[in-house]
């Protein structure tokens, strides 16, 4: 089309007025936002558990690394080494009720953190929704699992056993 034919230099100029279509006499039209809340809208379920995962794994990190470099200096540098590491040891140390949280908290946290980190590299590369549902169900399955036969290990060990 050519520059001075009258759809191309008329319907501009036609659309649009010289003078400007918003001032202070004539504001803006208000426009709902698209998900305004009725009476009828349900209400909403998201929360904050990605927020609550991600601080969590951020302060059990940081909490397992105390946990685990104290366990390893008190256990393998000032108690002789793992040369000493057998059934008898293991046995003295779980007849104190110190030595018993000090494994449980870690088991918790090793557990709580490892899972929470697998959930989200399943979230992140699982693409079918059947798929990631499987997966978690699994990771959580083996997580409970673990959890509940370490616990119970640690608070029913009988080092009299024959």
């Amino acid at each position: 089309m050519s520059a001075e034919s009258p759809t191309a230099a008329g319907a501009v100029s036609d659309a649009v007025p010289q003078t400007s279509l918003y001032d202070v006499d004539n504001p803006a039209p208000v426009i709902e936002p698209p998900r305004k809340r009725t009476k009828k809208t349900p209400k909403a379920t998201r929360t904050n558990f990605e927020l609550y995962g991600w601080l969590f794994m951020r302060l059990s990190g940081i909490l397992l690394v105390v946990l685990v470099l104290g366990h390893l200096l008190i256990q393998l540098v000032l108690d002789g080494g793992v040369t000493k590491v057998g059934f008898a040891f293991v046995a003295g140390r779980w007849a104190s009720p110190f030595w018993q949280a000090w494994d449980l908290i870690m088991l918790w946290l090793a557990m709580l953190h490892g899972a929470n980190g697998l959930r989200t590299v399943i979230n992140d590369y699982a693409e079918r929704d059947t798929t990631r549902f499987w997966l978690k169900m699994l990771l959580y399955t083996a997580t409970v699992f673990t959890v509940l036969l370490g616990t119970l290990v640690i608070f029913t060990f009988d080092p009299n056993i024959r």
